[in-house]
């Protein structure tokens, strides 16, 4: 092979290895570029999110449902005069709890006590005048037995002395009707409780009588007490079913327990029964009126509040319980996320069912053994891995002991009226 002219030996072989030369290099940047994306590519997987799963909680329940009650006296009076006359005279202090028979009111008593007076005397006259009818009859007998007076004449004796005996039976009528006003001018308590004020003050005239009879003041009882609240016709047909099923008795029948809580209570302390079921539902409103009696001895729940009632909604069962925080809405339906074992997320539809202890009842859709997403809900969708981590789920205490539920049987309880 012939030289280019005018080129060494060692030019021509450094012409001849620089195409090798570059092939090695573009070999070597390739090489790195592969190892560079693949050390990317690597670095770019995402960590599963962690998350906080739990088992639902299997607990023997009853369900309670909750209505908003109004308070009422069990006794409510209106203290009214019963004769008419000028008030003379207030007895009691205005808001104080009395007590049956405590003097309220006095009338005027001195025109009734002169009406006493006079018609005692009246009695008095009829009965001296039945012993004069009585004598004359006896010795109109005597003459009759002798053939001394005629019967036309005995018959005037007889019927003088029955004229006379109706005469003392009226007087003493009339006596004990004065006696009655007289007493009715003193204004007594007609049962115990907390009295308001005096509609009427001191000097005025008062009308008595069962007519338009004047109000004086009013008086309700404080112990026990009633709540009244309306049912949905709905629940009312749930109760009816429950109690044909033999699941909750009738509170027709029975004391269902009754707990009561106030507009600034958290929880319900005041515990009472079920003693009244309407015996139909209200045409206007479509619901059905209860009523339940609570013991107030300390006088704290006064007749006017408003509160919420809470009264079994279900015999006890056994039921799984999931926080509320757990469970999503989509439109109408309740889903959660439940966590395989693989551990990855599943999309999991639910019915759900009231609260308890804190902890939503779920009806369907989930089995004891299965991990719901109670926390980290915002960092996973359906199908993703996750890193969960076992929690347990923790019922919050209530002042409804596991024994609420059992009713006591009518012909326990002892007379609300």
């Amino acid at each position: 092979m012939s030289k280019p002219h005018g080129v060494t030996r060692l030019q021509a072989y450094h012409i001849q290895t620089f195409p090798l030369a570059l092939t090695l290099i573009g070999v070597i940047a390739v090489a790195a570029c592969s190892s560079q994306e693949s050390s990317t590519t690597t670095s770019s997987q995402p960590v599963p999110p962690a998350v906080n799963v739990a088992k639902p909680l299997r607990k023997s329940i009853v369900e309670w449902d909750e209505y908003t009650g109004r308070l009422e006296a069990v006794q409510s009076v209106e203290v009214r005069a019963r004769v008419s006359g000028y008030l003379q005279s207030i007895h009691y202090k205005e808001g104080s709890v009395v007590q049956e028979g405590d003097r309220l009111f006095v009338i005027d008593p001195r025109p009734f006590r002169v009406d006493f007076r006079r018609l005692q005397a009246e009695l008095k006259q009829a009965i001296a005048a039945e012993d004069n009818a009585v004598a004359q009859f006896r010795r109109a007998e005597r003459l009759r037995a002798r053939k001394a007076l005629s019967e036309e004449d005995f018959e005037v004796r007889r019927t003088d002395k029955l004229g006379a005996t109706a005469n003392v039976q009226r007087a003493r009528v009339a006596v004990e009707a004065a006696k009655l006003n007289l007493e009715f001018t003193e204004v007594r308590a007609p049962i115990a409780g907390r009295i308001s004020r005096p509609f009427v003050t001191k000097g005025n005239l008062v009308h008595g009588g069962t007519g338009e009879a004047t109000v004086l003041t009013t008086i309700v009882s404080l112990d026990p007490i009633h709540v009244y609240f309306e049912a949905s016709e709905c629940a009312y047909l749930k109760y009816i079913r429950l109690s044909k099923s033999g699941q909750r008795p009738s509170s027709r029948e029975v004391r269902n327990p009754v707990y009561l809580r106030l507009a600034d209570e958290e929880d319900f302390p005041h515990r009472g029964h079920m003693d009244f079921v309407n015996n139909a539902l209200d045409p206007n409103t479509g619901t059905m009126t209860g009523r339940a009696l609570f013991d107030n001895p300390d006088h704290f729940l006064t007749p006017g509040l408003f509160g919420r009632v809470r009264l079994p909604g279900s015999g006890r069962y056994e039921a799984l319980l999931i926080p509320d925080a757990a469970i999503g809405s989509d439109q109408t339906q309740k889903y959660v996320y439940v966590v395989d074992t693989a551990n990855r997320v599943a999309y999991r539809r639910v019915e759900t069912g009231s609260l308890v202890h804190g902890l939503r009842v779920v009806r369907d859709g989930l089995s004891a053994d299965e991990r719901i997403i109670v926390a980290g809900l915002q960092r996973v969708r359906p199908g993703i891995e996750v890193t969960p981590e076992l929690v347990t789920t923790e019922e919050k205490p209530e002042p409804l002991g596991p024994d609420d539920a059992m009713p006591v049987p009518a012909g326990e309880a002892e007379s609300s009226q």
